[in-house]
């Protein structure tokens, strides 16, 4: 697409069949990209010097026991890239806000190469845009929910540069809602990040939704030594992290069993 056009009608499509089952839609807007192949951004934001190739490499370990995968994250921080997410996020409020349940922004989580950066990055800038972004999604959707989500922050370790605790002021000051990729009940990283704000904040929010994704599916519980449960999940996510609304990977083994017969 050039500069300025935006095919919705995937999302027009879903939202259609969505409402013939009286069921709501949730728009999920990602920049970043989770394989190497996987370059989801207009062809105009890499060629565009303006832009300083739009996009750069990040690298992600999702699951347990996974290899190091490597895929893309827009350039945020670049104020020219983040000037186009924006006209995303105003096309998309301009013709699906109060339509569509919420819009989830993409999880602050990124791992870049320090080192080998030369986009002009840093954590602070990182940090700043993410927020100037969910400020302009608030304002740009009116009607429906807004969502971000936050899991970690790079360079961020147990809130020691006040990021996290920052982002959950802001969500609740402004009614914006906060959820995350990953329910895993009780594990060491996330409760070192985001997981206990979300139990302080449990109730002030506007809207807390979270993920269980393919790679969620993989991680054990450590007491059973058996993947989680679909009970496990969900209880945690309800009464620690005062989750609203869990959105299942349809690889969810639960969601393939066939409901028992009504005699």
């Amino acid at each position: 697409m050039s500069k300025g056009e935006y095919d919705f009608s995937r999302i027009e499509q879903d939202l259609k069949y969505l409402s013939g089952l009286n069921k709501k839609l949730f728009i999920q807007v990602q920049d970043r990209f989770f394989m190497p192949e996987d370059r989801n951004v207009p062809a105009y934001l890499m060629q565009d010097a303006i832009y300083k190739g739009g996009i750069v490499q990040q690298y992600d370990n999702p699951g347990e026991n996974k290899p190091v995968g490597s895929g893309w994250v827009a350039q945020q921080w670049n104020p020219a890239v983040r000037q186009r997410f924006q006209s995303l996020l105003t096309a998309l409020a301009g013709q699906f806000d109060g339509r569509v349940m919420g819009v989830n922004l993409p999880e602050t989580a990124i791992d870049l190469d320090m080192k080998r950066n030369k986009t002009g990055f840093s954590c602070n800038k990182y940090f700043d845009a993410t927020m100037e972004n969910l400020g302009f999604a608030r304002k740009a959707f009116k009607k429906s929910h807004v969502v971000q989500y936050v899991n970690f922050w790079p360079c961020e370790w147990n809130n020691d540069h006040k990021y996290m605790s920052r982002i959950f002021a802001f969500a609740t000051s402004k009614r914006i809602g906060l959820g995350g990729p990953d329910i895993v009940p009780g594990r060491e990283a996330q409760m070192k990040n985001a997981y206990p704000f979300f139990n302080k904040y449990k109730g002030k929010l506007d809207l807390v939704s979270m993920a269980v994704q393919e790679p969620t599916l993989t991680y054990t519980n450590p007491s059973t030594k058996k993947p989680f449960t679909r009970d496990e999940f969900s209880s945690f996510a309800k009464d620690y992290l005062g989750v609203n609304i869990i959105f299942w990977s349809t690889q969810s083994p639960w969601l393939k069993e066939k409901p028992a017969a009504v005699n």
